[in-house]
């Protein structure tokens, strides 16, 4: 069996793991991130490595990496939530452990982890979305991953949504991550506590009694038990998620949106608002099918099992070239891969190898819509 090392570089923390083809993680390292320095943050992802490679016999290393890929899939050329900018991270971490590696994003990673082996296996035409400190995004069209001309398409995040709202770490104000994510969940609930204490009492309780302490799993603790104030902090996201989605829809129709990240382990408290404010918000709702809106199944572990899928195909393509530029493949088919083209409201068999405005946040509720669901 080929094992291959993934690692998940993100904001606070580097997971590696040793993957096989089944998806499967044997083994599991993970390491503070020190977000603020590129020179500090490659030593910490080459440890990492390094002690996974120590007496085993690995095909190939990807990284998920936090931020804007080149098109070449070598640089970091900017992350919001990170230090890097123009960095060279596969030069300087192939420098450090010897071996070849392939750098993605860390949402194409979990996308393609998803659907290779998650909530979306065998759609053809997905596109997750990571809520988490941020938003993430990743595109997979007829079964290939979608980067863009230049490595950085799917980042919907910083699709601005308010005019001159809220200020990004992206250096623009109203982005879509600071209404729809982890950040806008909290903020929402601290600045509800600081205008109605009396309301907020558990939230406050269990953030220590100031709003500075509510945080995601307080919030998800209090609505989890009916708390009034942390479920409309969850409506109020949620109908900004929704509303987004339906806005991807309409560019992208997709047959099914994967919702990952840290604040989707909260599940329907989430994904309810958001679905509702999808149907509300849909072009064209009522007279067309609409994509499924899935959680995530493989949680923190997609990145490390998409990255290291992605670097073993990478390491076959090339291996495949090598010996036989001219010939045809005799192997199975390619990442998702069938004979001819499916529609995106209709599911392909799994593949078999391994290659893959303060409205808005409460929308209306006098539009009925007939929710037709295509699988």
């Amino acid at each position: 069996m080929t094992l291959a090392i993934g690692v998940d570089v993100g904001g606070t923390k580097v997971a590696a793991g040793l993957v096989d083809e089944t998806g499967r993680i044997i083994a599991k390292l993970k390491r503070s991130t020190p977000a603020a320095s590129p020179l500090r943050t490659e030593p910490a992802i080459a440890d990492v490595v390094t002690e996974l490679l120590a007496g085993r016999q690995v095909a190939a290393i990807g990284f998920g990496a936090a931020g804007f890929v080149d098109g070449e899939r070598a640089t970091m050329l900017f992350a919001p939530n990170l230090a890097w900018r123009d960095e060279p991270l596969k030069q300087r971490v192939e420098e450090r452990i010897g071996r070849g590696v392939v750098v993605e994003n860390d949402a194409n990673a979990s996308a393609w982890a998803e659907a290779r082996f998650g909530a979306a296996r065998g759609y053809r035409d997905v596109m997750l979305v990571a809520v988490g400190t941020g938003i993430g995004a990743a595109i997979i069209i007829g079964g290939e991953l979608y980067r863009g001309r230049w490595g950085i398409a799917g980042e919907p995040g910083h699709v601005r949504v308010v005019p001159d709202g809220r200020l990004c770490g992206c250096g623009n104000r109203g982005c879509w991550e600071q209404y729809a994510s982890g950040n806008a969940l909290v903020a929402e609930a601290r600045e509800f506590a600081r205008r109605t204490p009396v309301g907020a009492m558990r939230l406050l309780q269990l953030g220590g009694g100031v709003p500075e302490g509510i945080s995601g799993p307080e919030i998800t603790r209090a609505a989890t038990e009916g708390d009034p104030a942390a479920l409309r902090c969850f409506q109020t996201v949620g109908g900004w998620l929704g509303q987004g989605l339906a806005d991807l829809a309409a560019i992208l129709d997709p047959a099914c949106f994967v919702i990952g990240g840290g604040v989707s382990e909260a599940g329907d408290l989430l994904l309810d608002p958001a679905r509702a404010a999808f149907e509300r918000a849909l072009t064209g709702r009522g007279h067309r099918p609409y994509a499924e809106i899935r959680v995530a199944q493989l949680g923190q572990d997609a990145g490390i099992v998409g990255a290291a899928d992605l670097a073993r195909a990478a390491s076959q393509a090339a291996a495949h070239q090598t010996t036989a530029p001219s010939s045809p493949s005799s192997g199975p088919p390619g990442p998702l891969e069938s004979g001819s083209f499916i529609r995106s409201t209709s599911m392909a068999n799994p593949a078999t190898n391994a290659a893959t405005a303060q409205n808005a946040a409460r929308p209306d509720t006098d539009q009925s819509a007939a929710v037709a669901t295509t699988r």
